[in-house]
């Protein structure tokens, strides 16, 4: 056996025991997120996660980090993907209802927010992944604005992100927001900025 063989496999595992994690978050909250619960699920001992992770907390960070990349991953792939902002509108029309319908991800991301609020290690991984979604979206502004100064590609990108936090919040508590009317109100403005 070759040593890069033992590290992939140790890597699978140690991925597996995230992904079980993630489930048990979205399953029952943190609460639910512990050793004991992630190496029965998993099937694993529970020296296996102190091998690999060192203890709950970063366990926890892990699951965090992952949790937040499939979250907050597919709509930024829309956004990072749109040829321009029109389509990038377009996506968010279909993207908005289609994630906030998604239990499992809803109900990962409010645990995201109530375990950063709790856990500063927590809120230091949710804060660094939203800094990298920004740093990437202020990115392809730049592309398509070569124009704008580094200043303003990063402030259209965090009002971006702020934006859809904001509409996937109130449409979770509300789920007859008018978000389609937001979106062409936004629309309106992104032409107006075009002319």
């Amino acid at each position: 056996m070759t040593s890069s063989g033992g590290a992939g496999r140790g890597a699978r595992r140690r991925a597996h025991l995230v992904e079980v994690g993630v489930e048990l978050l979205a399953e029952g909250g943190w609460p639910a997120v512990t050793t004991r619960a992630v190496a029965e699920r998993a099937g694993a001992n529970l020296g296996l996660i102190h091998y690999h992770f060192g203890g709950s907390a970063n366990l926890h960070a892990a699951i965090a980090r992952r949790a937040t990349e499939v979250v907050v991953n597919p709509v930024l792939d829309e956004l990072l993907g749109a040829r321009d902002e029109h389509a990038a509108l377009s996506a968010l029309r279909r993207l908005l209802p289609a994630t906030t319908d998604d239990t499992r991800a809803t109900r990962l991301a409010v645990e995201l927010i109530a375990g950063a609020m709790r856990d500063p290690l927590l809120g230091e991984v949710l804060r660094d992944e939203l800094r990298q979604a920004r740093a990437d979206l202020a990115d392809r502004l730049g592309q398509l604005h070569r124009d704008w100064t580094p200043q303003r590609r990063i402030g259209a990108a965090t009002l971006i992100v702020a934006l859809l936090d904001g509409l996937m919040l109130h449409r979770m508590v509300d789920p007859e927001l008018p978000a389609d009317q937001a979106l062409e109100a936004l629309r309106e403005l992104v032409a107006r900025t075009d002319s």
